[in-house]
Order: structure tokens, then C-alpha cells, then sequence
């Protein structure tokens, strides 16, 4: 599968999707019945590794709940329209903005925007379809989702269940290409939300956040490097280069620990930790950055 592992992909797909869908917490309507397992495993962060290098990303969960966590209300304008979707022509673009939407999915479930979420998951549907994964939305599935709004652990369950089966189809037809660009759609998004969380209350947490994704930034890079000669790419990779730049000064020492496994609850706990030294100018550059490439990928004028 070229220079990416299959358990790699595995794990683009998990941290892309499956994780910054639905940020998801413990709901008293949440359907205990439903038989697709506990939705704490989903909740942690993960590792992959590039060029022989260890590499932990947070759980975009983890980033979701915490932009819960600082009190920053729902803010409909930072999502990227579903009207703009009719606009992605391209792979590139579309896959870019799959891993976008289901941000923007998983930022208003986590909201209760019932509705939005409705819309958000049919232009999500819509583009996996265009991609040809639309083996993961299946018609029963789909009625599943609409039954079950409101129940955030469900919701959660549903969607593991749905790409899972895009992530089997990404794997064995070897589309490194599409997986790596969700993967950084998603990601972008993530840090939008972040980074806009940050404004509107500066919090310490939030702060180590967008600090310790420095490394995150240089493995994107990286993924995106055996690319960098196609036209459509150039620009998305200079941009990402500027914003490794302005993580120049940023100090961060990460320590790795192996993960402990809890087997019988299906709970993964990653205990690796980091040290972040950060200033307020360089998350405004940061934001900034972020901010641009988000434009790009978007198609949002700046």
C-alpha cells in the first residue's frame, strides 16, 4: 500500500471520522440496547507512526469536549455551509471537506442542533457517496442516525459503525491519497474550532491544545509530501509549511507511554504526556494560519 501501513489508514480514518464526528458524552437517553459496544474507547487519543516516528494525535473527541468544557457557545458561522458542497468538483476538494463536515457533524450533534445535524449528515452521506463509500450509509443505517438524534452515545456507536466499513473500503482499494485528505479536512477544522474556542475564553487547557499540535502539523507534511508535485496540492502544502513556521518558537516536549488497555470495559487510556510553552502572539499567528488554510480548503474568500 506504498509508504503508508494498512493499520495507518486504519487509524487516519479512525482519528478523521470516527472521532471528530460525534462529540459524544454520557446522555441519559443514550439507547444502552443497541448492541455496538461502549463508546469510551472512541474517546481517547491515537498513535500512528511516519518515517519510523511514534506519533500521538489527541482524539478529536477529546478536542470537541473540551471546547464544551470552556463555555463557549454554539456558534452556527464558524461551520462550513452545507450549500457550499455542490461546490467541490474535485477528489481533492471533496475529500478535503468530507473530513471538514464531519467536524462540523460532530461540533453541532454536540450542540443538541438537531436539525443542522440532519443536514450535516446527509451532506456527509452525499460526499462519501461521491467518493464511493456509500457502502458505509446504507439506507438502514441512515434511519438508525434519524432515530436515534438526541442520544449522543448512540449517535457516537452509528457512526463508528459507518466508517468502519468506509475505512475497510479506503484500505483495500489502497486510496492513501483520499484517506490523507480527509484526515487533514478534519484536523483543520478541529483547530478552527480550537482556535476560535480560545478567543472567546482563553483557558490554559485550550492553550496546551493548540501548543502540542505542533508535531501534529509536521506529520501532516509529511502525508501529504508524496503529493507535492500534483497541481492541486501545491498550495495546500505551502500553507502548511507557513503554519509549521509559526510553531517555530512554540517549545513542546512530548514523553511517550505505552497506552494501558482496559480489555473488558474496551477503554484504551493514552498516558503519554506533554509540555507546552506557547505565547498569546504566537496562537493569534497560529489562528491566523489556520484560518487561511481553512479558507483554502473551504473555498471560503478571505
Amino acid at each position: 500500500m506504498g509508504v503508508y501501513s494498512n493499520s495507518i489508514l486504519r487509524i487516519f480514518l479512525s482519528l478523521t471520522i470516527i472521532s471528530l464526528l460525534l462529540g459524544g458524552c454520557k446522555n441519559k437517553n443514550a439507547n444502552k440496547d443497541d448492541g455496538l459496544g461502549d463508546t469510551d474507547s472512541l474517546k481517547t487519543g491515537g498513535l500512528l507512526t511516519i518515517g519510523g516516528e511514534i506519533i500521538s494525535i489527541p482524539s478529536p473527541i477529546q478536542t470537541a469536549f473540551l471546547i464544551n468544557k470552556v463555555g463557549a457557545t454554539f456558534n452556527k458561522s464558524m461551520l462550513n455551509p452545507n450549500t457550499n458542497a455542490t461546490n467541490y468538483s474535485t477528489k481533492f476538494h471533496k475529500a478535503l471537506n468530507l473530513g471538514v463536515y464531519g467536524a462540523d457533524l460532530g461540533y453541532v450533534t454536540m450542540y443538541d442542533q438537531t436539525q443542522d445535524a440532519l443536514n450535516y449528515l446527509n451532506t456527509v452521506r452525499k460526499i462519501g457517496d461521491e467518493l464511493g463509500v456509500s457502502n458505509a450509509f446504507t439506507p438502514a443505517l441512515i434511519k438508525r442516525f434519524q432515530a436515534n438524534f438526541g442520544k449522543k452515545d448512540s449517535m457516537l456507536r452509528l457512526v463508528s459503525v459507518a466508517y468502519r466499513q468506509s475505512d475497510n473500503f479506503l484500505k483495500n482499494n489502497m486510496q492513501n491519497d483520499i484517506s490523507g485528505l480527509i484526515l487533514t479536512g478534519g484536523w483543520v477544522e478541529s483547530m478552527h474550532f480550537v482556535t476560535n474556542a480560545y478567543k472567546i475564553k482563553a483557558n490554559d487547557e485550550v492553550k496546551r491544545r493548540i501548543g502540542e499540535q505542533k508535531t501534529t502539523v509536521q506529520s501532516i507534511i509529511k502525508l501529504l509530501a508524496p503529493y507535492s508535485e500534483q497541481k492541486e496540492y501545491i498550495e495546500l502544502i505551502t500553507k502548511m509549511k507557513e503554519l509549521s513556521g509559526a510553531y517555530d518558537g512554540v517549545e513542546f516536549k512530548y514523553t511517550y507511554q505505552k497506552p494501558v488497555t482496559d480489555p473488558d470495559k474496551q477503554l484504551t487510556t493514552i498516558t503519554s504526556t506533554s509540555d507546552v510553552k506557547i505565547s498569546e502572539d504566537q496562537i493569534k499567528v497560529i489562528a491566523e494560519k489556520i484560518a487561511a488554510i481553512r479558507n483554502i480548503i473551504s473555498g471560503v474568500s478571505k
